[in-house]
């Protein structure tokens, strides 16, 4: 049976009930009001009031139906100014995104008192003017971006300091940075583009402070915080080390910078050299070879086998049975040879210093160790070698000359 079927039959079946209640008994109904007095049966004062109920009903649908026609009807409605607004929005986004910085901010800055979001439209023909590097006009479209909507107070500002650090206006971007992060403290945008632009700065001690922050919230690859913080800690090691060595009983600039590093920073290769280069400035070999030494027991490292070849540690001899240790692991390698030897010159074992240059030159004809077998050679007095050195160093660095004629000694004279 269908429902369009048993719904008949349930009309039918209601209009039935109600007229035997009318026929049963109609009621009586009387409404008096001053000298006038309607009397009706109470069936017909309720048929009355359900169709004025339904006129009524009527009349507010035809009135709201109207007022919808005559908005869309009407150019000047609130309705369709907004829809013109949102149509010149878009083609100045458009013209945005296809570079035409003129056209796009001519476009939304016409459609902006009129448009959804007014913001949006600010805030793109600031970018725009940027472009053009109309800055003045760029700081005016912002400022009315903030007019238009001050809730929005977040996102003009992350964009003002953006476009600020761009155009190379670094201290202005500090200042609005600083402000930002003054109100929104939690903000993690902001808190990478303080990092860039303390990066910028070079203002290594504050991005230091910001480091664990950044690291916290992965607000950087992997990569780049590590690339980072060897930046920042790499400046700070050698704007420490130009600071004269502190006296006793007093703060030590460097080794504060060096205590302050990670755990795992301080095994980085890079970081130790930087350290150890830093204290062999201030002349602080013995402290040098001590972390030199440890690091080098970690793990086999040429970068700082040749700075462990450079520093005079406390004992030297000692210093040179330590990198003899690591030749019988790396025989062949030419810093190992080039490190034992200037440690085996600084011994004055003169015979075993020639032996470790000669190896390290025969397994890579590097300058600085034919320089070292020169000096070497030129004090022990044995000067053909020297100059057959010397030459050999001279071709190292000038391997890049032309094949010329040369004149011949023993030729006739030259015209």
């Amino acid at each position: 049976m269908s429902k369009s079927y048993l719904a008949v039959l349930a009309v039918l079946l209601v209009a039935a009930l109600l007229g035997m209640a009318v026929a049963e008994d109609p009621g009586y109904l009387l409404i008096a009001w001053r000298n006038m007095s309607i009397e009706t049966s109470i069936w017909v004062g309720v048929a009355f009031l359900l169709a004025l109920w339904l006129v009524l009903s009527l009349l507010r649908a035809l009135v709201r139906v109207l007022n919808v026609s005559g908005r869309r009807i009407n150019p000047w409605s609130r309705h369709n100014r907004q829809r013109r607004a949102n149509q010149v929005t878009t083609r100045g986004l458009l013209e945005f995104a296809e570079g035409h910085w003129n056209d796009s901010i001519r476009l939304l800055k016409r459609s902006a008192p009129h448009a959804e979001q007014p913001l949006i439209n600010y805030l793109a023909a600031a970018r725009a003017a940027h472009e053009l590097e109309d800055y003045a006009q760029c700081d005016g479209l912002l400022r009315e971006a903030y007019e238009t909507t001050p809730q929005a107070d977040v996102a003009i500002a992350v964009t003002q300091a953006q476009l600020q650090i761009a155009r190379g206006q670094l201290e202005q971007a500090l200042a609005t940075l600083t402000r930002l992060r003054k109100d929104h403290p939690k903000h993690l945008f902001a808190l990478k583009l303080m990092g860039q632009l303390y990066a910028r700065l070079e203002d290594w001690q504050r991005l230091e402070q910001l480091l664990p922050e950044l690291r916290r919230h992965n607000l950087l690859k992997p990569g780049d915080q590590e690339s980072l913080e060897h930046q920042v800690y790499v400046a700070l090691l050698g704007e420490a080390g130009q600071r004269r060595h502190a006296e006793p009983g007093k703060d030590d600039p460097l080794g504060a910078v060096w205590e302050r590093l990670p755990k795992h920073l301080k095994q980085d290769p890079a970081l130790v050299e930087a350290y150890c280069v830093q204290l062999r400035k201030q002349g602080r070999g013995e402290e040098a070879e001590a972390v030199l030494r440890a690091a080098l027991r970690q793990g086999f490292n040429e970068r700082l086998l040749q700075l462990y070849g450079l520093v005079e540690g406390k004992d030297t001899a000692r210093q040179l049975a330590t990198a003899e240790h690591w030749l019988g692991e790396h025989p062949h390698n030419a810093t190992l040879l080039l490190a034992l030897g200037r440690l085996a010159l600084r011994n004055q074992l003169w015979g075993k210093a020639r032996e470790y240059l000669d190896a390290s030159f025969a397994s890579k004809r590097d300058i600085q160790t034919c320089a070292e077998l020169v000096r070497l050679l030129e004090h022990l007095g044995d000067q053909q070698a020297s100059q057959q050195m010397l030459r050999q160093g001279f071709d190292l660095m000038v391997h890049d000359l032309p094949e010329l004629p040369m004149p011949d000694l023993n030729g006739p004279a030259p015209h």
